[in-house]
């Protein structure tokens, strides 16, 4: 007996079909298929060119050295015609007839050349000026048959119809293509490796601030936590007047290769020396007034300043070396030219460095100046003063994104991109104290964890071809566009798959090393990095051979490697120079997988 269940499950199962026969109904009419297209005679004679001029890569090539044949021929025929002689020669031609009047069809034959080969066949009337008669090709055994039309050229003598083919000689040689496709390749390769290095170093600790389980448990209180956003705009500034003028200050020694040397030798242990008297102790952390807090301050900032002028001397002296180094070391110029090129880098990216770092040193003396106030104040008093802080730290929050806005859009309007953000985000800083007064420490683990989510979404969501599209704008056309592009991309995909992996480690070497003691730092050294390298080096190397792949993609728009070639010989349709550039890719992608595999048996 069936049971009611039945009766339904097979409605639903009636309705599934249905429902999945009228999408893919209505897929083939949104996708075009057009079975028609696939017969046209026109179409498949075009692809099955495109197909076997893929299969023969432009790669190898001979001299070539043209042979002509020849066959003596009258136009007319003589009255006193004699009987054709039969060729005793390996390679001939033979009419038929073997003369004719003007105008007359002429079947054309010839033996012995060389196989599937072009025939240009023409007549040598007496005024020596050759005549087209046309192209044919031959067969597999060298032979080859076609009707020719005689021109009005009659003469008394005999005229001469010639044959030639051009044959390849001498001993073969890489094509321009394939030459061109290895230099490409190499590109390519060190494209991928560039970016993909350039992403690890940013990717491996942006991934612990993505991994949920060990930024859950992150607190921090709310004074703290305002007082360090507040701080940390406030720091960059900072860091960057003080980049400014370590430019200036390092100017007149950089004049000076010696000089630049000494200071180079000097500038650090001063910056080391000033950051150890400056740098306080826990004991100075209860203690201290305010004047030793100036005082510490002041040495830290001066420690700062010295590090800074450091950093501008040894980019100054890198050029310098990489620039008289490059003309003297013949075919290893490169390496003078990777010495200037770090050593701009580091020049550009000084500034950057000292951003993050004051931002991050004042971040720190913030986070302590809240302590040394938590430990002074009542609760009462220390509540009542979260509100102006919380307050304050939302108007920064709030105008540092109107700003950004305000760039994006060219906005000028003051309220709209000043007090009406200052007003929007004080009034959110008030709703978050007040939250507070029930527990005053701020989950600061998790905002910052879907922080750093929600930036490697946004990252992911943008294809790598439209960055490089904005850096070919910015960089110029070339393999370091298509390197930035890759590069940005890589960082968020990797630090994803990083951070995933951090939140599936065993949680029991966490746990211990945590019940030891240890800071934050020693427990993801002990206890997460053990567990996640091998995954690391396993990600590591498919990232690279994605980007190796995606590179392809990243040439089409100008961003280097061997896509631009590519694209170029699909774009003149020459399939045999396409199919070089192909076929050096799956090598590629090949031996790029055979090592990884090598370095995964060994490692993973």
């Amino acid at each position: 007996m069936a049971k009611p269940n039945d009766g339904k499950r097979s409605l639903w199962v009636g309705v599934a079909i249905i429902a999945g026969v009228l999408v893919y109904a209505y897929g083939f009419t949104a996708t075009e298929v057009d079975l028609a297209r696939i017969r046209d005679e026109s179409r498949q004679e075009r692809l099955v060119n495109i197909v076997r001029a893929l299969a023969r890569p432009d790669l190898v090539e001979y001299d070539q050295a043209e042979t002509v044949t020849e066959l003596e021929f009258r136009i007319p025929c003589p009255s006193n015609r004699e009987a054709p002689t039969p060729s005793s020669q390996d390679r001939y031609i033979q009419a038929t007839p073997p003369c004719a009047e003007p105008r007359a069809e002429v079947l054309l034959e010839g033996f012995g050349f060389p196989a599937n080969q072009t025939v240009r066949l023409a007549l040598v009337p007496t005024s020596q000026v050759e005549l087209r008669l046309g192209d044919v090709r031959t067969d597999s055994t060298g032979a080859f048959a076609i009707d020719v039309r005689l021109p009005n050229r009659p003469a008394d003598e005999p005229q001469m119809i010639l044959a030639r083919t051009t044959e390849p000689s001498g001993s073969p040689r890489l094509t321009q293509t394939a030459t061109d496709t290895f230099d490409k390749i190499i590109e390519t390769v060190f494209l991928a490796l560039i970016a993909t290095t350039f992403a690890i170093a940013l990717a491996i600790p942006l991934s612990f601030f993505a991994a949920r389980n060990l930024m859950k448990d992150i607190t921090s209180p709310l004074a703290n936590v305002a007082i360090g956003v507040i701080a940390l705009p406030l720091g960059a500034g900072a860091g960057i007047l003080i980049a400014r003028l370590a430019s200036e200050l390092s100017s007149s020694a950089t004049s000076n290769s010696l000089l630049a040397a000494g200071g180079l030798v000097v500038v650090p242990y001063i910056a080391w020396w000033l950051l150890r008297q400056g740098l306080p102790s826990e004991d100075d952390g209860r203690q201290a007034g305010v004047t030793r807090w100036a005082r510490q301050g002041l040495l830290v900032g001066l420690a700062f300043l010295a590090g800074i002028i450091a950093l501008y001397l040894a980019a100054d002296l890198l050029q310098v070396a990489g620039d008289w180094l490059a003309p003297r070391l013949g075919v290893f110029d490169f390496l003078g030219t990777f010495l200037s090129t770090v050593g701009e880098l580091l020049e550009f990216g000084t500034v950057v460095i000292a951003a993050v770092g004051g931002a991050g040193a004042l971040v720190m003396v913030g986070n302590r100046f809240g302590h040394a106030i938590r430990r002074h104040l009542p609760t009462r008093t220390l509540q009542l003063l979260d509100v102006p802080l919380a307050m304050a730290a939302g108007a920064v929050v709030s105008l540092l994104i109107a700003q950004v806005v305000a760039w994006f859009y060219q906005l000028t309007d003051s309220p709209r991109i000043l007090w009406i953000p200052v007003g929007v985000g004080g009034l959110l800083g008030l709703v978050i104290a007040a939250r507070s007064f029930r527990s005053d420490n701020v989950k600061v683990g998790l905002a910052t964890y879907y922080l750093t989510r929600t930036v490697f979404n946004v990252l992911r969501a943008i294809e790598p071809l439209i960055m490089a599209i904005v850096f070919v704008v910015w960089v110029g056309l070339g393999p370091f566009a298509g390197a930035l592009a890759l590069a940005l991309h890589t960082i968020a995909a990797l630090a994803k798959l990083y951070s995933e992996q951090v939140e599936s480690i065993a949680p029991g070497p966490l746990e211990a090393i945590r019940a030891t003691g240890a800071t934050r730092l020693q427990t993801v050294v002990y206890a997460v990095v053990p567990q996640v390298i091998p995954p690391y080096i396993s990600f590591t190397m498919y990232r690279w051979d994605i980007n190796v792949r995606m590179s392809t993609i990243i040439g089409f728009v100008g961003g280097g490697g061997i896509g631009f070639l590519l694209q170029q010989n699909i774009n003149l349709l020459n399939y045999r120079g396409a199919a070089a550039q192909i076929l050096a890719i799956a090598i590629v992608v090949a031996a790029m997988d055979a090592l990884s595999s090598k370095i995964r048996e060994r490692y993973v």
